[in-house]
């Protein structure tokens, strides 16, 4: 640009200077309060307007820039709201009758009977099942999920849907737009040229960031609606083995056939008319289901339509019920004061709580990991036991109270599964089943180091400072 071309103004804006001008002078005239205030806002609007047709591109990235951090100040610094407050339901055990109608009623869930439930531990047993029965399928495969991958694991699924697709089975697959950002664009194109039908929840685009926060954190496979698998695992390569090492994770799913099965395709149907608009229904989807066992299952579908999601009314109403034993396994447990008030109140009335989490191998890191151990100090001192997890990285969830109350899914004991996003879990009452359970917890503590009161506190100062830093995105896990 020359000298004597900078100070000439654009073309695009010197009607607007002139417009601005112009406001400037009958405001400068106004009589009147309620005048001078109408011009002062239309005169506002003007130079918001010369603004933006002289701003350059390096201005508009340094405004947009500042909003997305007033917007993340807001996310983490927000009051968090909607903690339930229990009254007379702290009288109703886990093992009296009036237990299940209250649990049913306060969540919204009722139980379904007739429905055969087997648990998954580790890759080497879910990922056969899960494509056992999509090789099976004769209908419909409907998949949501939080993670799935462009990685060897996901492709291996991807072509077994694309075989399906190609024999005539409808296939619709709902990923997170967050959580399945390494679903390339290639193999979403190669899952939609092979008959799929691939739609993502809630991207992120500048006009979405006030539901940034709100993810799909379920992960449901249904096959015909007649068989339905849910649990911690995605679609992704590290849950492959027998959490060997590191590299392959620790985690479990569950295979349902039943009645229950509807409960997990109405979960996705729900999600994917949000995403798309289109409607499932019909008898490919949801089927008329006989009874293929003993057990009534209640599916837990958690929305963040309140401030108090069905995904914290189960936990917190389980563990006050509790008389003998709370044992919980979860990735990420940071509970909020009135999660550990409850915790440390179930332990002071003679409840057995143990706690498994992950320790050294943690996909989150010191933000995972670091605002776990800043909470341990109030329920180490009241008899809670905390174990720490550390063959691999420990991404099972589950809760088993009493001896015979089980709950397994995607919710973990923290803010975004208890506020913020869409989760899912099984509720089973059955003694047999809760002892299946209690075993493999038992199981996992040999590989876990417990954690003292004493070494707690004799942490380390350079601890004690990550935990305080941690702490400021502790919703962000």
């Amino acid at each position: 640009m020359t000298k004597e071309s900078k100070g000439v103004k654009r073309p695009s804006s010197r009607r607007l200077h002139g417009l601005l001008k112009t406001a400037r002078r009958r405001r400068a005239q106004a009589k009147g309060w309620r005048q001078r205030l109408r011009r002062s806002f239309y005169a506002g609007w003007v130079s918001l307007l010369v603004w933006a047709a002289e701003a350059t591109l390096k201005k508009w990235l340094a405004v947009l820039g500042v909003f997305l951090l007033l917007w993340a100040g807001l996310f983490l610094f927000q009051q968090e709201r909607g903690n339930p407050k229990f009254g007379l339901s702290q009288e109703i055990a886990i093992e009296s009758a009036e237990f299940l109608p209250s649990i049913a009623g306060a969540t919204g869930a009722p139980f379904v009977p007739g429905n055969r439930i087997d648990p998954l531990f580790n890759g080497d047993q879910f990922y056969p099942a899960i494509l056992e029965a999509i090789g099976g399928a004769q209908h419909s495969i409907n998949i949501e999920a939080y993670i799935f991958w462009d990685d060897p694991l996901g492709n291996r699924v991807a072509d077994a849907l694309i075989a399906k697709a190609r024999g005539g089975v409808a296939i619709r697959v709902l990923v997170d737009a967050v959580g399945s950002r390494k679903m390339s664009s290639k193999m979403e194109r190669k899952l939609e040229d092979g008959g799929c039908r691939v739609a993502r929840f809630h991207p992120v685009w500048f006009f979405t960031i006030d539901r940034i926060s709100n993810r799909t954190h379920r992960e449901i496979t249904v096959v015909d609606g007649r068989i339905g698998f849910q649990g911690g695992a995605g679609y992704a390569e590290h849950w492959t083995g027998n959490a060997q090492d590191p590299e392959h994770w620790r985690d479990t799913l569950v295979r349902i056939e039943g009645p229950a099965v509807t409960q997990l395709q109405t979960g996705f149907a729900q999600k994917w008319l949000e995403t798309t608009g289109e409607v499932v229904s019909g008898p490919d989807y949801f089927p008329q289901i006989e009874q293929s066992g003993a057990l009534s299952i209640q599916t837990i579908l958690s929305e963040p339509e309140t401030n108090s999601s069905t995904a914290r009314i189960l936990y917190y109403l389980s563990i006050i019920s509790a008389r003998k034993s709370i044992l919980i396994a979860n990735p990420y447990f940071i509970p909020n004061d009135e999660a550990i008030d409850i915790l440390v109140a179930a332990k002071r009335r003679g409840v057995d709580v143990k706690i498994i989490v992950p320790g050294e191998h943690n996909d989150h890191g010191l933000l995972a990991r670091r605002n776990s151990s800043r909470l341990y100090g109030k329920l180490l001192e009241a008899g809670v036991e905390i174990y720490e997890y550390n063959r691999t990285m420990m991404h099972q969830k589950f809760m088993v109270c009493d001896g015979v109350w089980t709950t397994v899914g995607t919710i973990n004991f923290d803010y975004l599964s208890f506020t913020l996003n869409d989760e899912n879990n099984v509720c089973v009452y059955d003694r047999d089943f809760a002892a299946g359970f209690e075993a493999v917890f038992r199981k996992d503590l040999e590989a876990c180091n417990r954690i003292e009161l004493e070494e707690w506190r004799n942490r380390g100062i350079h601890v004690k400072a990550i935990e305080a830093v941690m702490s400021i995105f502790k919703r962000m896990v």
